[in-house]
This record gives C-alpha cells, structure tokens and sequence, in this order.
C-alpha cells in the first residue's frame, strides 16, 4: 500500500498535468566516458516559446530553453539527470565520488565536486557558471538568495520527501531541464518496472513488518513510513514497523523491541555501528528479524541517498531478492 502523503499543491498539481500531457579546491571526478545524451555543453539560444515559470518550494523560477550548465546540490538531483541523459557540471557529493552509486556515475561522467552538501561553496559553484541549480529546501533554504543571484535556482524538499514525493519533484526537474515529455515518458517506464518488481515479491499471509534504517557508532536511525526508504518498500506492499510523522526517529534498543521488525534493512555508516553493542544485549534476540535470520545489510548510498527513479528501481530489486532468498 502507498505511504499516504499530503503534497504541496503545485506538485500534485503538476504531477497529474505531466502524466495527462501524455572553502575548497575544486575536484574533477572522472568516471568514464559519458552516454551521447548526457552532456553539459552549450546550447543553441532558445526560442522565446521555450521560457516557462517553475513552481518550487520557495518560490516561481523562470527558465528558458534547456540549461545547459546544471549544478545539483543533493544525490537524488543527480540520479533524475541520469535518467533524463543530462550530465551536471557540478554536484555535491560530499567529497566523495563514491557516495554516487555506480549506476548514476557511469552516466554522469565527469563533473566537479561541489564538496559539502551542508555548507555550499558559493565560488566554486560561481565558478562554474551555471544556468540551473538544483537545491534542496532543508539543507538550502537559508542561501537560497545567495543561490539564485549566482543563476536560476529551484528549490525541492528532498531530504523529507517519501516516494510519492520523489516523483513529483522528478517531474519539476524534467520541466526545469526541458525535458517534460522525456520525464513523463521516463515515469511511465519506471511505473512499468516497479510493476514488474511488485510482482515478484514473495506472497504471505501477512505482511511483513519491515525496517530499513541508518546505524553509526552513535545512532539507530528508523526510516519510518513517512521517509523514501520506508513509503517505497510500503509501495511494494511491505509494511513499515515505525509509523511515524518524522521521517527519521532516533530509535533506542527498547523501542526497537517494542516496534519488533520481521525484516531489518540496515544502512551502515562505518566500520563499528551501535548495533554491534546492541548484540551483546539480551534484548536484542527478541526481535524476530533478528531471531529469524532476517538482518541484511545494504548500502546507504543506494537506499537512502540516491533518491530517483534509478535508486528505486535498484533498491526495490534488491529487496525483492533477500526477501525471496535467492
């Protein structure tokens, strides 16, 4: 069943009109040669029938034609160029190319880390002369003015996004791109592949009381349903244990007993995590996940971070296939 979200109006709004339409040194990270599509080169002046406004969350934004110098602030940014064949000249990636799933980078080639998502360089990302900059509305909000004085900028709720949530801002960054026909085509491929994924989800008499979760050597982070990880899993017809209006509750081991998960979907960050105390604790067999050998492990990047259409496809899969055993 979907995670139920109210939506910002003009995300609805405009997710229904599409599927009707029918202070660092800048590092290059080489991933190989990008597809044709993707690119970042200069375009031809656009037509004045190509302006249009963009709703967003702080705000309208006018573009015009298809920018072609894109700077995206967050990981899931990225994965929606992907799709669209659009390579960013700028992401930020927290210093490390490896937070980008393989997936996403290979289509991406080469781009220059913008660092910090948290503490945005305002120089390096003038430097690169942008026509559109892509940011998210927890992390961005308060240089949103700064941003918008450097080039265009829309600004999304990623980080508090479910899946639903996730596709309607996907079809804004396609209208932004100047792609909206390829993004509605692009959605209806990914509605057809998380068909087929569903699908193949093993069938119980019950559902399975799933959670997936960021652990450090601090904190069990629960992605409840009202997060992308816990709505998506819940969208294939999963139920998420932590019924929550916040997207992330710090959970303690107690809790942890009390919500009593069948299936644990672990996100580690680190090498040594609070769960590795916790297994010393009695407790901690009382959870039938834990009791029925049913705690996986997975990558943070994939399930958390790249938040689009290619990281839903991949991690729903993979889901798929450790609750079928093969």
């Amino acid at each position: 069943m979907r995670a139920r979200l109210m939506l910002p109006g003009f995300l609805l709004i405009f997710l229904v009109s599409v599927f009707l339409s029918g202070c660092g040194t800048a590092t290059q990270h080489a991933q190989g040669t990008a597809p044709a599509a993707a690119t970042h080169t200069e375009s031809t002046p656009a037509a004045p029938s190509e302006k249009r406004v963009i709703k967003h969350e702080l705000g309208e934004t006018e573009i015009v034609g298809k920018p072609a110098r894109i700077v995206v602030m967050d990981f899931s940014f990225a994965d929606a160029l992907a799709t669209l064949g659009v390579a960013p000249v700028g992401i930020s990636d927290d210093s490390d190319a490896n937070l980008i799933i393989p997936e996403v980078k290979e289509k991406v080639g080469t781009y220059t880390s913008l660092g910090s998502r948290y503490e945005p360089n305002m120089e390096l990302i003038s430097s690169l002369a942008p026509d559109l900059i892509i940011a998210d509305l927890n992390k961005h909000k308060a240089v949103y003015d700064k941003l918008k004085q450097i080039a265009p900028t829309i600004v999304l709720n990623d980080h508090q996004a479910n899946y639903e949530h996730m596709l309607a801002n996907y079809a804004v960054i396609a209208d932004a791109a100047g792609l909206k026909e390829e993004g509605k085509k692009r959605l209806d491929e990914h509605q057809a592949k998380m068909d087929a994924i569903k699908a193949k989800l093993p069938k119980t008499d019950a559902k399975l009381k799933i959670l997936p979760a960021v652990v450090n050597p601090t904190g069990f982070f629960a992605h409840s349903n009202a997060s992308y990880a816990g709505s998506l899993l819940e969208y294939l017809g999963l139920e998420d244990a932590a019924k929550s209006e916040e997207a992330y509750p710090k959970t303690n081991l107690e809790q942890l007993v009390a919500l009593n998960p069948d299936v644990l979907f672990l996100m580690k960050t680190g090498d040594k995590t609070i769960v590795d105390e916790w297994k010393t604790n009695p407790l901690w067999q009382n959870i039938n996940a834990v009791k029925n050998g049913k705690v996986f492990e997975v990558a943070r990047n994939k399930w958390a971070l790249s938040r689009g259409l290619i990281g839903s496809e991949l991690s729903s899969e993979e889901a798929v296939t450790l609750l079928s055993g093969k």
